[in-house]
């Protein structure tokens, strides 16, 4: 009897490990079937809410549209830089309005616009070099730079839109992400990790995708604002040559005429 009451005790206390066990491996089993098989950025796309997906793809085609313009702006800057420093060359150079004119004549770069301005109020003027023949020219070459600076600067605002609104734009992805959670939590009557996992996954990666827009974007508009205003001061250094050639063409027309009113004088 005693070694059968000894037997029915050791059953009956695993029966009753079972009972604790078993609800733990059920609860286990139904966590792995919550949790999702995909955690992969693109699973966690996949399976976002729409909401959160527009963001996402918004945020995607803004950091496509960084790169382009970063890609589009810098072969047009060098290619205008190259071709600033050129003429540039040209105008310090011992030589004449005429002779940068002809030079000039088929270009279509910024320096070249600056001196067929000039050119044409010369012209305009018919040769007589004043003091109102200088100013007008100032005129046209400030109208003329500020037109070319505004022609490369063309496109760079998307980028500082992109660097201030694209964190925000993920921030509002990560609100709504945790906004589905607490309701999936709601309407499951549970606080288990499985209901809530996915939708902060899901709010965490568009506020990545967010700064991933975003930085590149503020760096990208840093590097090329700095090659502008180097630019513009090419343009500015143009200018001043064409004014010192003007300057020293009427220069070199009164000292003559200064002898022949001289002799006429006589």
């Amino acid at each position: 009897m005693t070694t059968r009451f000894r037997y029915l005790r050791k059953a009956g206390a695993l029966v009753a490990l079972c009972a604790v066990a078993l609800p733990a491996v059920s609860f286990a089993a139904t966590d792995t079937a919550l949790l999702p098989r995909n955690l992969s950025p693109w699973g966690m796309f996949v399976n976002a809410d729409i909401v959160v997906k527009a963001v996402m793809i918004g945020l995607a085609l803004a950091s496509l549209m960084t790169w382009t313009v970063w890609l589009a702006k810098t072969i047009e800057l060098r290619r205008a830089i190259n071709a600033a420093k050129c003429r540039l060359g040209l105008l310090e150079s011992d030589t004449t309005l005429a002779d940068v004119e002809r030079d000039c004549m088929d270009g279509s770069d910024a320096v070249a616009q600056i001196v067929q301005s000039a050119a044409r109020e010369a012209m305009l003027s018919d040769g007589v070099v004043d003091d109102g023949f200088k100013e007008r020219i100032a005129l046209r070459l400030e109208r003329v730079e500020a037109a070319m600076s505004r022609r490369i600067a063309r496109g760079t605002g998307v980028l500082a839109t992109i660097g201030a609104t694209a964190p925000f734009v993920g921030l509002f992805g990560t609100v709504w992400g945790i906004m589905n959670s607490f309701i999936g939590i709601s309407e499951a009557h549970t606080t288990n990790l499985a209901v809530v996992a996915p939708g902060i996954a899901e709010a965490l990666l568009a506020t990545a995708l967010g700064l991933i827009a975003a930085i590149p974007a503020v760096v990208i508009y840093n590097y090329l604002a700095r090659s502008i205003a180097a630019y513009r001061a090419l343009l500015g250094d143009a200018s001043a040559q064409v004014l010192l050639l003007i300057s020293r063409q009427g220069s070199l027309e009164n000292g003559r005429r200064a002898p022949r009113a001289a002799r006429a004088a006589e």
